[in-house]
């Protein structure tokens, strides 16, 4: 991981890593939203309104907010990684990825409700409405049932790589690298992870 962010790394590179690796989490949930979701496939192939809206909220709202959580996930695992190159700040990462993931997905969707309010008359074209639906939709996106639910798993599952990293030691070789063979151990460990953060959520 620490070859795709990097603090010395140039900002455009970074960014450009970043949004790889949104897309990377992103287009596969959104393609198994629209197989799980009965008809939606269809309305989306005979195009129109449908197809327009569905491009204009993935564009508008799905990818910025992924984008923009996964680079502050990754900037703190490469300052993590910066401040202390030998392994023990990676708990930070461990400890605190998460839960600013939902924090800053919580607050992005907020922002993005109220400026398509604005910009596109959605809601209505009222401020107090969009924020009034911020709390249900995201309490459907846990459960999957919307497309807010793809862009908030797309961030987890995005993080994946990271936990695997911070959780493998460069200094030595930890109790899970001793009982599995080769990455198994890390990796296991960081589905774990996920998957306990998944059913609080």
């Amino acid at each position: 991981m620490q070859r795709y962010f990097a603090l010395d790394m140039a900002a455009t590179r970074f960014a450009r890593n970043t949004l790889v690796a949104s897309l990377i989490g992103l287009l596969p949930l959104l393609f198994l939203y629209v197989a799980l979701s009965p008809g939606f496939a269809a309305q989306l192939m005979s195009g129109g309104p449908a197809l327009g809206r569905f491009l204009r909220q993935v564009l508008t709202n799905g990818l910025p907010v992924v984008f923009v959580v996964n680079y502050l996930g990754f900037f703190l695992f490469a300052w993590a990684v910066d401040r202390n190159p030998r392994g023990r700040g990676r708990a930070l990462v461990l400890l605190f990825d998460l839960p600013m993931r939902v924090v800053f997905f919580l607050i992005l969707h907020a922002v993005i409700y109220t400026v398509s309010a604005d910009w596109f008359g959605s809601f209505g074209g009222s401020r107090l409405t969009a924020l009034r639906v911020v709390a249900p939709t995201l309490a459907q996106s846990a459960l999957f049932q919307n497309l807010s639910g793809v862009y908030l798993y797309a961030t987890l599952v995005s993080a994946l790589p990271l936990y695997v990293a911070a959780i493998e030691r460069p200094d030595r070789q930890g109790r899970l690298s001793r009982r599995f063979p080769g990455r198994t151990g890390p990796v296991l460990a960081a589905l774990a992870l996920f998957g306990l953060f998944a059913m609080l959520l």
